[in-house]
């Protein structure tokens, strides 16, 4: 974890009406709308269940994890806020995004434990809104305050996994 300089060049930050926890959630509707109206293949058992509960907690820590390496570092959860520092330690060892990936892992396990095929094409569409609405610029604004540090981090760990 670095702390950023004193006076960072943020320049203009992205405005984001929706933030990713609500995208979260309409994800979650999404997937549940899809189980009643639009089941298209279904698949049951006990071996999608465990996965998908499987996935689900696998998300929440992920969640819990980064929010208190965040927390610790004493920077902002919210994405485009002040950033004081770049948390590279933790999960963060191996995923520059391990906040955005809990909730694509919460999607996937809601998914696999309602067992709509449906329900799983949400995953993947909430990872590209993901990645081009904040990912992205969170990238360069953080490439712009830390610059060659967090180039650094980017070339030795991955985006997602």
């Amino acid at each position: 974890m670095t702390t950023a300089p004193d006076k960072p060049a943020q320049g203009q930050r992205p405005r984001r009406i929706i933030y990713p926890p609500v995208w979260l959630v309409i994800g979650l509707i999404v997937i549940f709308v899809a189980d009643q109206y639009l089941p298209l293949q279904r698949f049951t058992g006990a071996i999608p269940q465990a996965l998908g509960s499987i996935a689900i907690v696998a998300g929440l820590l992920l969640l819990v994890l980064a929010g208190g390496l965040f927390k610790k570092a004493d920077t902002e959860l919210i994405p485009f806020r002040e950033v004081r520092a770049l948390v590279t330690d933790g999960v963060y060892r191996f995923t520059r995004n391990p906040m955005y990936l809990g909730m694509a892992l919460i999607l996937l396990g809601t998914a696999c434990t309602t067992g709509t095929v449906a329900g799983l094409l949400v995953v993947p569409v909430f990872m590209v809104i993901i990645e081009l609405r904040f990912i992205r610029p969170e990238e360069a604004m953080l490439r712009g305050i830390f610059g060659e540090e967090f180039d650094a981090y980017c070339a030795r760990v991955r985006r997602w996994l």
